[in-house]
């Protein structure tokens, strides 16, 4: 199976969906009643084994990669030098994955969306309805302090399309204290584009530590998120921390940054956006108590009594 492949190849996992499908496919799920999945590419393969069985699908997006982001990936793969190979190759793969997961899609009995995003994602390439349960987050882990600091802070994975640059080219133009967590691919360019405003708190290969990231959001003036996401988790976390939300107003964000007062929305990925909301931002007075209580709208706890009630639904 997959742990077949050599070690140095499994970082590109994604450039062998055939045997991913094949091994989710042969699974022997033939003792279970209720088979409950989790996926954003090959979560959702598994096939029923005899009749009665229900396929329960918690659908993080219909992968991105054959789907709502297609040419944006094949703009920028995120694989280096291998980008001109991905790129001829995508067309000749991508027509016959999208067949594979219309036909793993068909074997799902009921899906579970993690954003409004998602439902009508599910809805345009699935033609199927949904229910929107956000996923957990451990708000409980964040307690905001009083006291707030001057800086902003980012954090996730550093790839071209989640456009970290242009929160670092933002805070740049506005000499604002910037403060970066995570790594991946796009980390050097980014170290490349900062001013010295900007602080990274990682290099490409590693991971600043837990206590870091907490005392910074924790203590942040503001948390800036440039990227279009299926949800966003970080986002949430932010608000549990105190820390209002700079994001785009597309994706799982708007589900997050339901009111003025919790966070401030920019229309277009650009640094002019980015840099008037962050200004109207500080205009706008917050109060980290109420980013809180706010958060907890997805903690784990009401994720879990939503999750079972669909579960008893499907079987009754």
């Amino acid at each position: 199976k997959l742990q077949k492949i050599p070690p140095r190849l499994r970082n590109y996992y994604k450039l062998f969906p055939t045997l991913a499908v094949k091994a989710m496919r042969q699974l022997d799920l033939s003792e279970f009643d209720i088979i409950l999945t989790s996926s954003y590419l090959h979560g959702h393969q598994v096939t029923k084994a005899r009749p009665g069985q229900v396929i329960i699908n918690y659908c993080h997006t219909p992968p991105r990669y054959y789907w709502s982001h297609y040419d944006e990936y094949r703009r920028a793969p995120g694989y280096g030098k291998l980008n001109p190979f991905i790129r001829l190759l995508m067309p000749l793969l991508v027509p016959h994955q999208r067949q594979l997961d219309l036909e793993a899609a068909k074997q799902v009995d009921v899906f579970i969306a993690n954003s409004t995003e998602t439902q009508k994602r599910i809805k345009k390439y699935y033609s199927r309805s949904s229910t929107v349960i956000h996923p957990p987050v451990e708000t409980s882990r964040f307690t905001p302090a009083r006291k707030r600091g001057d800086h902003y802070v980012t954090i996730g994975r550093q790839l071209p399309y989640k456009r970290y640059d242009l929160a670092v080219k933002a805070a740049t133009k506005l000499n604002k204290k910037l403060i970066v967590f995570g790594n991946g691919p796009a980390h050097d360019q980014l170290v490349k584009l900062a001013g010295p405003t900007v602080e990274f708190r990682t290099d490409r290969f590693g991971d600043a530590s837990d206590a870091e990231y907490e005392k910074a959001i924790t203590t942040a003036r503001g948390f800036i998120y440039p990227a279009e996401e299926d949800f966003g988790i970080v986002s949430v976390e932010a608000l549990a921390a105190g820390a209002p939300v700079i994001g785009l107003a597309r994706g799982g964000t708007t589900d997050i940054v339901t009111s003025p007062d919790i966070g401030t929305l920019f229309q277009h990925q650009t640094v002019d956006d980015i840099a008037k909301a962050i200004k109207i931002a500080e205009q706008t007075r917050f109060y980290p108590s109420k980013l809180a209580r706010t958060a907890k709208r997805f903690d784990k706890g009401l994720f879990l009594t939503k999750i079972k009630k669909v579960v008893r639904d499907s079987i009754s």
